[in-house]
């Protein structure tokens, strides 16, 4: 039978059985949620395609101008016609009314059409039950149209006499029944000449009550004892009861108003993204180079700081308020760039908790193996785990549902929509010229047309709730992080999008191959469109799935490298006690140098102060005076200055003169005229110090806090083992026990790949095969999709008759887990009390328990 010749669908699953497997593929890629479990037949998949549930997520998905489609298609007849549809969405005028919308409506049917929220040709086209119900407009759930009900749902409680009343005031002649005078208005309101004649003769007040209510709320108050200007519109039905002392202008009088129009502005066109810099390329892929260092270069800074044990977990979980405070002092960033590079490092697997009694966050040892990787690599792994996180670093410091205080690190932080909306901005980004920076608010009312903020009308507010997320405007305010935050990592320059950042994405231009033709015919007789209207909507923009991230990581890897400045080995040592690193260090100059001065600045070169308590702590950590002098003569550009190798010398020399050790503790010295003046220092009272011998002091404190307090009045003392041997003090690492990173929060099925498409959709037309091929009866016949049943010796009998004829057989089968299903075998063999058949269902050869089969029947000779 050819497309012209097939009659038209009569239901969902009809017009799903008329679709061609690309477009069946289409509609499960588009909802996921359809193939989770796969359907046993096309039948179940139109079921569940039209459930609440299913429906709500698909239309979230919508476009604005496809979701206005919807809203149109809720408020027209049903069915309703192309032209109608048109009619609502351009006006009376049409296509010549409003070429830009004519233009688009196409592309949003077909969406429609292909994600099977409408089904039915262009003469008989319907909204799935469920949509139509959640879109339509009622007295609870306003419509964002503005439109209220129809003549005939307003007036259905009304009495039969009132409606009479109506009837001929409005000058119709009056009719046997509610209903047809119900009718009888639709017709005369739906009448553009008729309607503008009864307008005409209406006061100037009347008139201006309906132009208060025409594009709603289309809901008003009245008295018992109306205005004149309220009791004409009544008296005529321009405005009809709704409940006492409430009125609603009926939907056909308001469409007469705005030339047949649902919405005030269609919005057909989505609004460009609009620039507001451009720079050079290599000016922005330069800047990102220098960003993505810096981010480097804070994680280390920020896990170097935890090495020895980081602040401790709160009972709750989480990151305390002080020690969140604490970091951003230490990084010298402000406190919500502090929660991003710390939940940042904990995303990527790079930090945890330790898991012990006292729980501490700390490094894992993922972290050392970080460490060992090339700088291009190590970004890569960030702007990886960023892209694809769901813990959203942007609400620390809010509150949750329950009122509870959102704590970096802690519960409540997944957003299962961050990941989309990141790769969806650096689209946007990646959709302009090159070097080009967009403005922030051109991207989020791209955004908001794309994905309009959640909830459509319709929705209770606890299944809004339930079904969207608590915060409407979330998308926003993750699209404003997600700039924000590529700027910092490097993945933008200048507030344009680098080509390292082009490369994670998966692709130089827009990120990934549109998945489909946006020029290709809507699939399936039932789903045809005038040869002028074929249209189909381009596919979205989804995240890469991980293989083809790890790809992409690579490649940004790989454009990233010659990018990044090449570690010094070398620093210029200064007369002011400072040695300036005009670049980044190679990691041991760095690690040596961190414990032999302090960072006093950073930025483009790094500042190091040296100090006597920073060369005390190197000769604590095991150094001599004369490694130190090597160390610098080794590493320096210029030569060591005079005063520093004074301070080195001058600290090295007093260094281990006092010696402390566990008593509780004591102090020990050869020069009884130092403890002499130890002990009439006034600081030293709170040590509680008294003389054993003229050469030892006893303290009533512990060794760790009398060298602290030794060396806040200036001295330079040692701690020493029992032996008497100085101790060597160096910074133990802690680890924690291996950790995997945190895995993201999925925003529901994840999006079906090829290979599982495939065998989807073959499951489901073998089960529809079986479900829908006429068959002879047998035994008690199946009504209504009921399995077949038929007694053990019918079913043997029939299933050896099979055998020798080879003819096909429609079988009821219950597996082991009780599930129940149908299925078309040809039996090639019986024996042992089990058959073995080429299953048409599977498409394979199978073997079933004759025990397990309900029942069987021939199939039809047709």
């Amino acid at each position: 039978m050819s497309t012209e010749d097939r009659p038209a669908p009569r239901s969902l699953a009809e017009a799903l059985r008329a679709r061609d497997d690309a477009s069946l593929a289409a509609l499960l890629r588009s909802r996921p949620d359809l193939v989770t479990p796969v359907p046993t037949d096309l039948t179940q998949l139109a079921t569940r395609a039209g459930t609440r549930a299913s429906v709500l997520r698909a239309l979230e998905r919508l476009d604005r101008f496809a979701l206005q489609t919807a809203e149109a298609l809720a408020v027209a007849a049903d069915p309703a016609t192309y032209g109608d549809l048109l009619g609502l969405m351009a006006g009376d005028s049409g296509e010549a009314g409003d070429p830009a919308v004519a233009a688009a409506l196409p592309r949003a049917l077909a969406t429609l059409r292909e994600q099977a929220l409408a089904w039915g040709d262009d003469d008989r086209l319907r909204l799935v039950r469920t949509a139509r119900e959640v879109l339509a407009p009622s007295p609870q759930h306003p419509s964002p149209t503005g439109l209220g009900p129809s003549v005939q749902e307003a007036t259905a409680g009304m009495s039969p006499g009132r409606i009479q009343e109506i009837v001929a005031a409005a000058g119709l002649p009056s009719t046997h029944d509610a209903v047809s005078a119900a009718g009888s208005l639709t017709a005369l309101f739906t009448d553009r000449k008729r309607m503008a004649a009864l307008l005409a003769g209406a006061p100037e007040e009347s008139l201006d009550v309906l132009t208060r209510l025409v594009w709603g709320p289309p809901y008003g108050q009245v008295t018992p004892d109306p205005a004149p200007r309220l009791r004409w519109l009544l008296d005529r039905g321009l405005l009809l009861p709704t409940a006492p002392g409430t009125v609603v202008l009926p939907r056909e009088v308001a469409l007469h108003l705005r030339q047949g129009r649902a919405h005030r502005a269609p919005e057909a066109v989505p609004p460009a993204v609009e620039p507001t810099a451009t720079h050079g390329a290599q000016i922005v892929d330069a800047t990102a180079a220098g960003q993505a260092y810096s981010a480097l270069a804070t994680v280390e800074e920020l896990l170097k700081d935890w090495d020895e044990g980081g602040p401790a977990v709160l009972r709750a979980g989480g990151l305390s308020v002080r020690d969140l405070k604490r970091t951003a002092v230490a990084l010298d960033v402000p406190e919500p760039v502090a929660a991003f590079w710390v939940e940042l490092a904990y995303a990527s697997g790079l930090l945890a908790s330790d898991g012990e009694a006292d729980e501490r966050y700390a490094a894992t040892p993922a972290y050392d193996e970080w460490l060992e990787l090339p700088p291009a690599e190590r970004w890569a792994r960030l702007a990886e785990s960023w892209l694809t996180a769901t813990r959203t670093s942007g609400l620390v410091g809010g509150r949750d549902a329950k009122d509870r205080a959102l704590s970096a690190l802690g519960p409540g932080l997944d957003r299962s929509a961050a990941p989309e909306v990141r790769h969806r901005v650096l689209s946007l980004l990646a959709a302009l010229p090159e070097g080009t920076a967009p403005s922030a608010e051109s991207v989020l009312a791209r955004l908001r047309w794309e994905r309009p903020l959640r909830g459509p009308v319709g929705v209770p507010p606890r299944e809004r709730s339930r079904a969207w997320g608590s915060d409407d405007d979330l998308r926003s305010r993750l699209a404003e992080w997600t700039l924000s935050e590529a700027e910092l990592l490097g993945v933008t320059g200048r507030g344009a999008l680098s080509a390292h950042g082009r490369a994670l994405l998966g692709a130089p231009g827009t990120g990934r191959p549109a998945q489909g033709r946006a020029d290709a015919e809507p699939s399936g007789p039932g789903d045809k469109l005038p040869a002028h209207h074929r249209h189909r909507a381009p596919a979205p923009h989804e995240p890469l799935s991980p293989p083809e991230q790890a790809v992409a990581t690579a490649a940004a890897a790989r454009l990233l490298a010659p990018l990044l400045p090449e570690p010094l080995d070398h620093v210029l040592l200064q007369a002011d006690l400072t040695a300036v690193a005009p670049g980044p260090l190679e990691r041991p100059l760095a690690d040596m140098l961190g414990v032999l001065a302090d960072v006093e600045s950073k930025g483009g070169a790094t500042v190091y102060r040296f100090t006597p308590a920073s060369v005390r702590r190197a000769l604590d950590a095991g150094r001599a005076a004369s490694d130190l002098h090597a160390f610098l003569s080794a590493h320096s550009r210029t030569p060591v200055p005079q005063p520093l190798a004074y301070l080195i010398d001058d600290v090295a020399r007093r260094h281990g003169h006092l010696r402390v050790g566990a008593a509780s503790a004591y102090v020990r010295c050869d020069d009884d005229t130092l403890l002499n003046e130890i002990l009439a220092d006034r600081r030293a009272a709170a040590l509680r110090l008294r003389r054993l011998a003229p050469t030892v002091l006893a303290a009533q404190a512990d060794p760790a806090t009398l060298l602290e307090g030794l060396r806040a009045m200036g001295y330079v003392p040692a701690a020493e083992s029992a032996e008497g041997d100085v101790l060597i003090t160096r910074a133990h690492a802690h680890r924690t026990p291996p950790r995997t990173a945190p895995e993201p929060v999925p925003d529901g099925p994840p999006t079906p790949d090829a290979t599982l498409l495939s065998a989807a959709i073959r499951a489901i037309r073998a089960g529809d095969l079986a479900a829908t091929t006429p068959r002879k009866t047998a035994g008690a016949p199946a009504a209504g999709g009921e399995l077949p049943r038929t007694g053990s010796a019918e079913t043997l009998a029939t299933m050896q008759a099979a055998v020798l004829t080879g003819e096909a057989l429609w079988i009821g089968y219950v597996n082991a887990d009780g599930a129940a299903s149908q299925r078309v075998i040809a039996p090639i063999r019986v024996e042992g009390g089990f058959v073995t058949a080429y299953d048409h269902t599977a498409d394979e050869v199978r073997t079933y328990p004759l025990h397990r089969v309900t029942g069987v029947a021939e199939l039809a000779e047709e």
